[in-house]
């Protein structure tokens, strides 16, 4: 796959992308290190080119909602239009492959209404074409055998099973993700069973995918998976069996399967996805992985103190001889979705801004009232989401002639908040009595919000133009993973074939990149 300039087919061109994306974030480390609760406390805006927040602080919230994904406008100053295009061109391409063109034997098959059930139109999507892929790659390197790493609730697992017809092992960390696999699965059996009895088919039911509970913490735990019998049924293990190497004891001497597999990850978390590819290397037995990363928030990385070579980041020898560290706030970072970015609607786009507003805005509070709690920097979970629930109730309650008078307070100054003074400080006394509640604080018997309020006030136009230039990194930084993963297997020689491909249309699902390798 190439970008507008750069191409990943060899381990000397994916090195060059990566050298050319480290080389430009390198100046941009202060937005890419930022934590934007921090925005009216540090005075963030100020470190950021005063001619480009001049001319976004007044820009339409569509235009500004575009920057992640490479929009620009023809009136901007030529540097930050600039700053836009070479970000899009150091970016691996999202737009969703054509899979049939570049992979043998890939039969897209719709998923029928029984194996789709309980799947939101996302899950769908993925399973319906990664399912495809992963029977393809089966059948190209004649493995008997998938392993669906964190397997979640067994949806792909049970097409791969059920409409594919491969044998399959479903790990997971959660008992009760089990549970409901086996139960989900019994039900489809229990329908195919009876399809085939109506039909006089003698064909033999697929048989269910085998669920092992465990938490795939090494390469050991995963490769202890070619001495597990695979039988007829589902079977109980636990982590101690794989984690130990041992298997339990056959009913059969024909439940010996062969130990080849294939490993497939639809967004194995964090370091599972890195864990993946270091067992296709050092197992022979794991013949192809096909992996879709997610959460490169939770990746372990390598510090200056730290030797472990296991690490989650860097992976390639290629990028630790560089010596290019990413921290908390730039894998954080990475996880941004330009597509979701771009397919907000403009009161959508506003509502974040505000909501971003108000957690900026509170952390003064925290840092004039309780300064000891910003020491451990403090989380108020889900607390924007809830927020915004609320507001959108709100909104459903009051009078149509209200949306007239947004319109034109949005036409006159389009970055500035809809509401009037007095609602926004409302709004947020609201999200800070009940951040104060999310984390056992008592309300400060000082505390002014409305003089707090006021004085963020003054900046709140420029916290969208600040938080979209900053997400429009957030690509670069996923390519920049991605390709570290991607050269880690093109390092080991010619036995290796891999290809880097987006198979998810990035509407649906942002995360959309997999890396598809086997032996030769």
């Amino acid at each position: 796959m190439k970008s507008n300039k750069y191409s990943c087919n060899t381990r000397a061109e994916t090195l060059e992308w990566i050298i050319a994306i480290i080389d430009f974030l390198k100046p941009f480390s202060f937005l890419i290190n930022a934590h934007v609760v921090n925005f009216f406390k540090d005075k963030q805006w100020e470190a950021v080119d005063v001619e480009w927040m001049s001319c976004l602080k007044d820009e339409k919230p569509e235009n500004i909602l575009l920057i992640p994904s490479g929009g620009v406008q023809d009136h901007w100053p030529a540097s930050l239009k600039e700053f836009v295009h070479t970000l899009r061109s150091l970016s691996f391409p999202r737009e969703q492959a054509d899979l049939q063109a570049i992979l043998a034997d890939v039969d897209m098959v719709p998923l029928s209404t029984v194996l789709s059930q309980g799947m939101n139109l996302k899950k769908k999507h993925e399973v319906e074409v990664l399912s495809s892929v992963v029977s393809s790659v089966v059948k190209s390197v004649g493995a008997p055998t998938v392993v669906d790493v964190g397997a979640g609730q067994g949806y792909l697992a049970q097409v791969l099973s059920f409409q594919y017809k491969h044998s399959v092992v479903a790990i997971d960390s959660s008992s009760h993700h089990g549970k409901v696999t086996d139960a989900r699965a019994a039900r489809i059996r229990k329908h195919f069973a009876a399809q085939m009895r109506k039909s006089g088919s003698g064909n033999k039911c697929p048989d269910v995918p085998m669920t092992i509970t465990c938490r795939v913490l090494s390469t050991e735990m995963l490769k202890a998976l070619t001495d597990v019998p695979l039988e007829k049924n589902d079977m109980d293990f636990n982590g101690s069996s794989l984690d130990e190497g041992q298997s339990r004891s056959q009913s059969s001497s024909d439940a010996t399967r062969s130990c080849s597999l294939v490993l497939a990850g639809l967004h194995a978390c964090g370091d599972l996805s890195v864990t993946m590819l270091r067992t296709f290397m050092e197992c022979e037995e794991v013949k192809a992985v096909v992996s879709i990363g997610c959460c490169y928030n939770l990746l372990s990385e390598k510090s200056s103190e730290d030797s472990c070579s296991k690490c989650g980041y860097p992976m390639s020898a290629g990028l630790k001889s560089l010596g290019f560290s990413l921290g908390k706030n730039a894998r954080d970072l990475a996880c941004q979705s330009a597509e979701r970015w771009s397919s907000l609607g403009e009161d959508a786009g506003l509502q974040n801004f505000e909501l971003h507003s108000f957690r900026a805005a509170f952390q003064m509070v925290l840092s004039k009232h309780y300064p000891e709690v910003l020491v451990t920097s403090p989380s108020i979970g889900r607390q924007g989401k809830a927020f915004r629930r609320q507001q959108q109730r709100k909104s459903l309650e009051t009078p149509a002639g209200v949306d007239t008078t947004r319109k034109d307070i949005d036409d006159k100054k389009p970055m500035r908040q809809t509401s009037s003074n007095s609602d926004m400080c409302s709004s947020f006394e609201e999200f800070c009595l009940s951040a104060f509640s999310r984390l056992n604080l008592e309300h400060p018997l000082d505390l002014d919000l409305n003089a707090t309020w006021k004085e963020a006030d003054a900046f709140t136009e420029l916290i969208g133009p600040y938080w979209s230039i900053r997400a429009a990194l957030g690509p670069v930084l996923e390519t920049l993973i991605l390709l570290d993963r991607l050269m880690f297997l093109q390092e080991q020689g010619d036995s290796i074939k891999v290809v880097m491909l987006p198979i998810f249309d990035p509407t649906i699902s942002p995360r959309n990149v997999a890396i598809i390798a086997r032996r030769l």
